[in-house]
């Protein structure tokens, strides 16, 4: 089963699906199942997600601004039109140094 806030067969403009919050970080979920989920975020300029560490991979694919996630310690510059893949168990976070806009899709084994 999928769960979503998205209709379906609708092509939408993901700058429409989100408002930044003043000096925070706003998300949204947009589709969720078993095998994982996506979340559009944004982030004002200096806001972040402090580090920790998820049981499976995630991919960050940032939209507007820039990122720079920290990888198992490693800082990994991101830019609009790439993609990052975080490894399961592996220590991440992620730092806004300008307002920025990312998906973030966490891949989740399926239950069998």
């Amino acid at each position: 089963m999928t769960d979503s806030s998205l209709p379906p067969t609708e092509a939408l403009d993901l700058a429409t699906l989100i408002t930044p919050t003043e000096k925070g970080i706003a998300s949204r979920v947009l589709a969720r199942s078993g095998g994982g989920n996506v979340t559009l975020f944004a982030f004002d300029a200096e806001q972040e997600l402090s580090e920790h560490t998820t049981p499976f991979d995630a991919l960050v694919i940032v939209l507007e601004g820039e990122l720079v996630l920290t990888i198992g310690g490693e800082p990994v510059p991101a830019t609009p039109g790439t993609i990052v893949r975080m490894p399961a168990n592996v220590p991440h976070a992620v730092h806004a140094p300008e307002p920025s806009k990312m998906l973030l899709v966490m891949l989740r084994e399926p239950k069998s």
